[in-house]
C-alpha cells in the first residue's frame, strides 16, 4: 500500500517544474499549459467512480494492478516527443491514479479497521513523498537525461516496482465472504453527509492540484528564479510528509476532526499569503507552513472517508464519490489559475482566490468533521447515524 502510496504524485508534480520548458519547445499558450495541468486532475475525478464497479468485478487486488499497469504505460507515453503522446499519457495516468487512489482507503478499511485513520496518514505520507519526489527531480531528472520529456517517462520505472511488490505481496480475501452490505450508489448519494465529504475533498484538493499545477509559474511570477521556484515547491511537498503522517494523530484528540481541519486550513491560507503576497525574506515559513497545511488537510480529508463509514464497501463507495466529484471540483482549479494568467490578471486577484477557497473549504469542514457515520441499518438501508 505505501509503495503504491509513493506513485499517485509524481505524474502530476514532475509537470509543473518543466512547464516552462515545455511551453518553449512546444509553444503551447498559458490556457493550452492550463488544460494539461487539468486533464490529470480531471481524470481523477471522471474515473474514480469506476473503482467501486471495477472492484466489483476484479476483485479490489486486480483492479489496483491494473491500475497500475495503466500508470506505467501512461508514464512511459509521455517520453514521446509529441504533444499528441504528452496529453495521452498524462491523460492515462490521471485515469490510473483515480481508480488506485479510489480503492486504497477501502482496502485500508477492510484490513486495518481498528486503525484505518492513522493507516490512512501512513500511506499518505508515502503518497506526499512520491510528489515531493516528482517535484524536487523533475529538473535533475530532465538534464541528466537531456530531455524534459524522458525525465517524465522516467516515473514509469517507479509504477512497475509497485506493480511486482503488489502482485508479491497484496492480500487476498474473498470480498463475497466479507461481512456486511455496501449499500448502493443511490443510496449514497441521498445521505447530506456524503456530499459534505466530497465538496470538502474537492475544496482542499483544487489547492494541491494548483500547487502542483501553477506554483512554480507563480513563485517565477513573484520574481524567484526557476531552480529555485521548483526547488520551494519540492520541500513544500516535502513538509506535507510529517503533516500527513502527524494529522489523523491530531485528529484522534478531539471529540471530532473539525479543529484539525480548521487548523489545517488556516495554515494553507497563511502560506499561500506569504509567498505571494508577503515579504520575500519570509518565503521559507511561507514554504513550511503551506506543506504542513496541504499535507494535514489531504491526510484529513481521506481519513474521513473511513472514519464516516461502517464498513469496506460502504468506504469504497464514498471514496468513489469523494474523490470522483471530489476531483472533478478540484480539476477547476488549476484552469481557474491558468485562465487568470492568461488575463493577466495579476497575483493580487489570484491569492484572493485561493484564499476564499480556504474559507469555503473550512466551512464544509465543519459539517464533515462531526462524528457521524454512514451506516447499514436492519433493512439494509444507508443512514447517517
Amino acid at each position: 500500500m505505501v509503495l503504491v502510496g509513493l506513485n499517485l504524485r509524481p505524474a502530476l508534480s514532475s509537470l509543473a517544474p518543466v512547464l516552462t520548458r515545455v511551453q518553449q519547445d512546444t509553444g503551447l499558450s498559458a490556457l493550452a499549459i492550463g488544460t494539461l495541468t487539468t486533464l490529470p486532475v480531471l481524470c481523477l475525478g471522471l474515473f474514480a467512480p469506476l473503482a467501486p464497479w471495477l472492484a466489483k468485478r476484479l476483485g479490489p487486488e486486480r483492479a489496483l494492478a491494473a491500475g497500475l499497469i495503466l500508470l506505467a504505460v501512461g508514464l512511459a507515453l509521455r517520453g514521446i516527443p509529441v504533444i499528441t503522446a504528452l496529453f495521452i499519457g498524462t491523460l492515462m495516468a490521471g485515469a490510473a491514479i483515480g481508480v488506485a487512489g479510489t480503492l486504497l482507503p477501502a482496502l485500508v478499511k477492510r484490513e486495518l479497521p481498528a486503525g484505518a485513520d492513522l493507516m490512512t496518514g501512513v500511506y499518505t505520507m508515502a503518497l506526499c513523498l512520491g510528489g515531493a519526489l516528482g517535484a524536487g527531480l523533475s529538473i535533475p531528472l530532465a538534464d541528466w537525461l537531456g530531455a524534459w520529456h524522458l525525465g517524465l517517462a522516467s516515473w514509469s520505472a517507479l509504477a512497475l516496482i509497485a506493480l511486482v511488490a503488489w502482485q508479491t505481496l497484496a492480500p487476498r480475501r474473498d470480498e463475497a465472504a466479507l461481512p456486511g452490505g455496501g449499500g448502493s450508489m443511490r443510496a449514497v448519494l441521498t445521505q447530506p453527509l456524503a456530499w459534505q465529504v466530497m465538496l470538502m475533498m474537492g475544496l482542499q484538493s483544487s489547492l494541491a492540484y494548483i500547487v502542483f499545477g501553477w506554483l512554480p509559474t507563480l513563485l517565477v511570477a513573484r520574481g524567484y528564479g526557476e531552480a529555485e521556484a521548483g526547488w520551494m515547491m519540492g520541500a513544500s511537498v516535502m513538509v506535507q510528509l510529517p503533516a500527513a503522517l502527524a494529522a489523523p494523530w491530531l485528529a484522534r484528540l478531539g471529540r471530532d476532526q473539525r479543529p484539525a481541519l480548521l487548523l489545517v486550513l488556516a495554515l494553507v491560507a497563511s502560506g499561500f499569503w506569504l509567498l505571494l503576497q508577503g515579504t520575500p525574506s519570509l518565503r521559507w515559513i511561507g514554504v513550511i507552513l503551506l506543506g504542513l497545511g496541504q499535507g494535514g488537510s489531504f491526510s484529513l480529508a481521506l481519513t474521513l472517508i473511513v472514519l464516516r463509514t461502517g464498513n469496506s464497501r460502504l468506504a469504497g463507495k464514498l471514496s468513489g464519490l469523494a474523490q470522483g466529484g471530489g476531483y472533478t471540483l478540484a480539476a477547476m482549479g488549476p484552469l481557474g489559475v491558468g485562465v487568470m494568467l492568461q488575463l493577466d490578471l495579476g497575483l493580487g486577484i489570484i491569492t484572493g482566490v485561493l484564499l476564499a477557497i480556504c474559507a469555503l473549504a473550512a466551512t464544509f469542514a465543519l459539517f464533515a468533521g462531526r462524528n457521524r457515520r454512514l451506516e447499514i441499518d436492519n433493512d439494509g438501508q444507508v443512514v447517517t447515524r
